[in-house]
């Protein structure tokens, strides 16, 4: 099997495919990421190059690929499961619908779906009338990435063309969308479909912390109630019919308004990072990262059983605060006493006298909580980013 990415958010996939007996090759131009270490084989390669990810698999003679956590590594997939036949994903097209922000946001008004009102910018023109048709704040953002680069809010017109020379220095489309502000909370939506119906969702409240635009944090149970949860298993469900998806995962990140109303604003159809699987399978019980690698080797995965989140759980991704700056030298991660009995798992990988060259997506490691009870959930995910720290030299 050819697994496209090998970082640490690749770790869970590598293991649940080895323990399937797939003899497991990871690829990406990383050549440190942690996941490697874990593959039968590594191959160095661009991912996001969907020919070159065709040419590996034919020289290795893979019977399945799979994605990392990455828009670029499912595309990849999709396009050489596409050309050579293999099971598991989706089209190509039918991918670009769900992956770029411009197409989804299409499909979302065609099905009914909420989504933020928005506008494609593909020259200055498009861009003015964006500025001068939509209300602020106003959100640029590329089509094609994601992990918050380069996403920004705009409060006003000459933040906003700030914003968009920045997003289209950084995508490799020709386009952007400039789209309303929603205001409510942030929260993921993870489903399992088998056969077009969801067969297993988990759904959890977003922490972020200095960068605005990147998941930090994540706990659960999730504070959006079993109605905003049931919109969220119809609009998958309207997807699946629409796109005629195969079964597998798709994950959404939504805001919930005052109202209760979940908006969408991102979706996608490969594992989420930062070890979010392993944070479901804790949560759950449910061997998420098996029923993924399954789905997208073709195998069945209608023995998937929708257990509900037991207990609380806290996902913590530990990064630089706000007094440290770009250029600082990492001493080490300090952890509270008050929730050294909390953790499940820590798993850091920062060294002593790392050099943080960019505070915004610098991560020391990630570790897993759980509480005993509601508000001690509540409580100590309101302070983590205070009781588990970088601390510099």
């Amino acid at each position: 099997m050819l697994l496209l990415g090998g970082s640490h958010a690749e770790i869970p996939l590598i293991k649940a495919a080895q323990a399937l007996g797939w003899f497991v090759i990871t690829t990406g131009n990383n050549r440190d990421g942690l996941g490697h270490p874990y593959a039968d084989k590594t191959v160095f390669a661009d991912f996001s190059d969907k020919d070159a990810m065709l040419e590996l698999a034919r020289a290795e003679g893979v019977t399945a690929v799979c994605s990392g956590c990455n828009d670029f590594a499912l595309l990849s997939t999709v396009y050489v499961c596409e050309r050579l036949g293999l099971p598991g994903h989706d089209s190509y097209a039918t991918s670009l619908e769900i992956h770029h922000k411009d197409k989804y946001r299409a499909l979302a008004q065609k099905l009914g779906i909420p989504t933020p009102r928005a506008m494609v910018v593909r020259n200055e023109k498009e861009f003015e009338a964006a500025v001068g048709g939509l209300v602020f704040p106003i959100i640029v953002k590329p089509v094609d990435l994601t992990g918050g680069k380069g996403i920004h809010r705009a409060a006003n017109a000459d933040e906003a063309r700030a914003a968009y020379r920045d997003a289209l220095s950084r995508t490799r489309e020709d386009h952007v969308v400039v789209e309303e502000f929603v205001q409510g909370t942030n929260h993921g939506f993870s489903a399992m479909l088998v056969k077009g119906k969801v067969a297993f969702a988990f759904a959890d409240n977003e922490q972020y912390f200095i960068n605005k635009y990147m998941v930090s944090g994540a706990n659960t149970p999730s504070t959006t109630p079993a109605s905003g949860l049931a919109k969220l298993r119809d609009y998958s469900e309207r997807i699946a019919r629409e796109l005629k998806l195969v079964d597998g995962i798709l994950h959404i990140q939504y805001i919930e308004r005052a109202d209760g109303t979940p908006v969408i604003i991102e979706i996608c159809r490969r594992p989420p990072g930062d070890l979010y699987i392993k944070f479901v399978q804790y949560a759950t019980g449910i061997d998420y990262p098996k029923f993924i690698i399954m789905a997208e080797t073709g195998m069945d995965i209608i023995a998937i059983q929708d257990l509900p989140t037991q207990g609380f759980w806290l996902r913590h991704c530990i990064m630089a605060g706000p007094e440290i700056a770009d250029g600082t030298t990492v001493r080490e991660v300090s952890l509270a006493p008050e929730i050294q009995g909390n953790i499940v798992e820590k798993f850091l990988w920062f060294k002593a006298g790392d050099v943080i060259t960019d505070k915004l997506t610098y991560k020391a490691g990630i570790v897993f909580f759980k509480f005993d009870t509601l508000e001690e959930m509540t409580d100590k995910t309101a302070r983590m980013t205070d009781l588990a720290k970088i601390v510099a030299v």
